[in-house]
């Protein structure tokens, strides 16, 4: 899932896209308002987490330009502290608000608490014949056996299980997984889904990763 934050402290946003990308989120970083509002209505995000204190436009003003477009989940961050905040940024339409400083693994939760009440948003856990994949507590399985993935592997499944039976494109695959344009000569995206394979499909007679020729890859099991 793709994370936008707008954060203008260097620090805090490295620390939270670090930990973010360590649970297989695909993060961007914004330094000011102005540029986060820019990506944040013109690049789909599954999430925003979002500074008050931003130059050049403050959070507020960028949570009214989302919302005259968006209905993205947000989540305020922010080091004001006052309830009259806090009520304003729920009021303005963030799905959620904490107070800097801040245990990560609280921002963490509620963002997965976000994430898994959204409209349309997939479960904790997905299962497909004998797959089954949890997201909150980051193991796969199949036949009841766990699957020991790379974070990269497990990212790429990851995109894989949240798009069952859609046709991904290699494009899609290499903007969502590596979080830039793939030159369209490069075979990277195919080499990876390769070593997916041997640990997902090669082992058991059901195959779930299926190429499409020309266009990418389809997660889905087959009679």
């Amino acid at each position: 899932m793709r994370i936008l934050i707008v954060e203008d402290e260097p620090k805090t946003a490295a620390y939270i896209r670090k930990g973010l990308t360590e649970h297989a989120f695909v993060v961007d970083v914004a330094g000011n308002g102005l540029d986060g509002l820019h990506l944040a209505t013109s690049t789909p995000y599954d999430l925003i987490v979002l500074d008050v204190m931003l130059p050049g436009a403050d959070g507020w003003s960028v949570l009214r330009g989302i919302r005259r477009e968006l209905e993205t989940p947000v989540f305020f961050l922010s080091a004001r502290d006052e309830v009259q905040d806090r009520v304003k940024g729920l009021q303005l339409g963030a799905d959620d608000y904490l107070i800097k400083p801040f245990a990560f693994s609280e921002l963490l939760a509620r963002i997965q608490s976000i994430l898994r009440r959204g409209s349309g948003r997939p479960a904790s856990v997905v299962r497909i014949a004998d797959f089954e994949m949890d997201f909150t507590r980051r193991r796969v399985s199949r036949a009841g056996r766990r699957i020991d993935l790379s974070a990269r592997e497990y990212t790429l499944l990851d995109y894989f299980a949240r798009h069952i039976g859609q046709a991904v494109s290699r494009t899609l695959i290499a903007e969502h997984v590596w979080d830039m344009n793939f030159d369209s000569d490069t075979n990277v995206v195919d080499v990876a889904v390769r070593r997916l394979r041997a640990k997902l499909d090669d082992p058991f007679s059901t195959k779930l990763i299926h190429t499409i020729r020309g266009v990418g890859y389809i997660f889905e099991a087959r009679d």
